[in-house]
């Protein structure tokens, strides 16, 4: 939500939008799920597989195996060699990529809608006769090493943020990077990926989400030809991994290269999947609350820390509702220059007192509402942002629906529901803080000077 705010729109004129989205939901005899919407502005289509497994889904000794595979699925299959797939693809006039999360992984290609049918017999071909090869998985592990120091082991706040995860969740399988811990990165196995993708990679366990200038039954006979012969997997049983009960603040410190200070503070709270039916209005409520605080340059945070007191360099809010297991609303912040990191994270908890305290004026949380919508039926604009919304919620075990039912859960929220979950889950015992401390950004480099002169 930190950078969610950005387009304000009259919510009037294109709420349209979302009443005349058409959108066909299919079952093929094998399990796997076709969702069609349709969009007719361009002659273009999106077309995304989701598959139900990501890293929480993963236990010690193979995080990460969930992103490894994903790079696999572009290695070969029995019909198709090393990259041959994304060759076709742009041969085609497509664009292809993938993205592992949390929850799911996901494929997906942009292509002219008479292209289709390129894409499903690729998808196909990959879902069930992927060839896991001994010496392209050890180049991918290289790769996949690299990008984990780029993204987490040399960036600071990275490693703040996955010592926060590993630190805030216990039991939760929140607690594992996506990207995997560096000892499990370097030790998978041929047989490893083999046996999680004959586990996990079954049309069974697959969303398939079409969105564009297509007509729902055609797409649903090419899916029928491409994926229905596929056959279905018995996929693992997921036990319920419920994060244990938080019974007081949590803190830890990382020490890092960095020219600056930063933190991050997280309180456990439901999700919409979480929330019991008489709370469900709880996770909208707390999405207010994050407006309210971090909702553009007008919002409490930027107004009142970075402008006002100038004891900011940034602040920020933010919560994720649409999760497969509960997650953390969260506050992260870089002190100005000068300023301590215990004098900012202060004024933060003062901030948070008074939404605790005091009812948020309807002004404020209309303009909050306004800007939420705007942007969430903005985002809708973009033909592939639609079919994300669909295949994402699918995936975490939710009802596609919920994109539409978004806009008027939003409008429902009352300044006394902001009020009430901001008492009820911003607590000390619910609380964890990560703090990165910063270390000579020359350290590295006198390591690298002392090496020198030892040899």
């Amino acid at each position: 939500m930190i950078n969610k705010f950005r387009m304000v729109f009259s919510v009037l004129l294109i709420l349209p939008l979302v009443a005349t989205a058409k959108v066909t939901e299919f079952q093929l005899d094998n399990g796997l799920k076709l969702i069609v919407k349709e969009d007719h502005r361009a002659p273009v289509v999106v077309s995304q597989v989701w598959y139900k497994v990501g890293s929480s889904y993963e236990y010690n000794g193979i995080t990460g195996i969930s992103h490894q595979l994903e790079h696999m699925m572009f290695k070969g299959t029995e019909n198709l060699g090393p990259n041959e797939f994304s060759k076709i693809i742009a041969a085609n006039g497509g664009r292809e990529n993938a993205f592992t999360g949390r929850d799911y992984t996901a494929y997906f290609q942009t292509m002219q809608k008479d292209r289709l049918e390129v894409s499903f017999r690729l998808e196909a071909e990959r879902m069930r006769k992927l060839v896991i090869d001994e010496a392209e998985l050890l180049k991918e592990h290289e790769v996949v090493a690299e990008e984990r120091r780029m993204r987490t082991d040399d960036n600071p706040q990275s490693l703040v943020r996955e010592a926060f995860n590993a630190a805030a969740f216990v039991n939760s399988p929140y607690h594992h990077p996506v990207i995997g811990w560096m000892s499990d990165i370097k030790n998978y196995k041929v047989a490893d990926l083999e046996q999680w993708y004959q586990k996990w990679y079954a049309p069974n366990n697959a969303t398939v989400v079409v969105v564009g200038d297509v007509e729902p039954d055609a797409v649903y006979k090419l899916a029928q030809q491409y994926f229905g012969p596929l056959k279905p997997e018995k996929t693992a049983l997921v036990k319920p991994q419920i994060e244990i009960e938080q019974r007081g603040k949590r803190s830890i410190e990382v020490k890092a290269p960095a020219e600056l200070p930063y933190f991050m503070m997280g309180w456990k709270v439901p999700v919409v999947k979480t929330v019991d039916e008489e709370y469900a209005w709880e996770p909208y409520a707390l999405e207010m609350l994050a407006g309210i605080l971090d909702g553009g340059n007008s919002a409490r945070f930027a107004r009142e820390l970075v402008r006002g007191e100038e004891i900011a360099a940034s602040v920020g809010a933010g919560y994720g509702l649409f999760s497969r297991l509960a997650d953390v609303f969260m506050v992260v912040g870089t002190p100005a220059k000068g300023v301590s990191v215990e004098t900012l994270q202060l004024a933060v908890m003062t901030q948070l007192e008074k939404v605790k305290t005091e009812l948020v004026s309807e002004q404020e949380l209309n303009r909050i509402k306004t800007q939420v919508v705007a942007n969430a039926v903005y985002e809708r604009d973009s033909v592939f942002y639609q079919a994300m919304q669909i295949g994402m919620l699918e995936t975490v075990g939710l009802e596609w629906q919920l994109t539409d039912a978004y806009v008027e859960n939003v409008q429902a929220v009352t300044a006394e529901q902001v009020l009430a979950v901001a008492k009820k889950y911003l607590i000390d015992d619910s609380l964890t803080v990560a703090e990165l401390i910063p270390t000579s950004l020359d350290v590295n480099k006198d390591e690298m000077t002392a090496g020198e002169n030892n040899e």
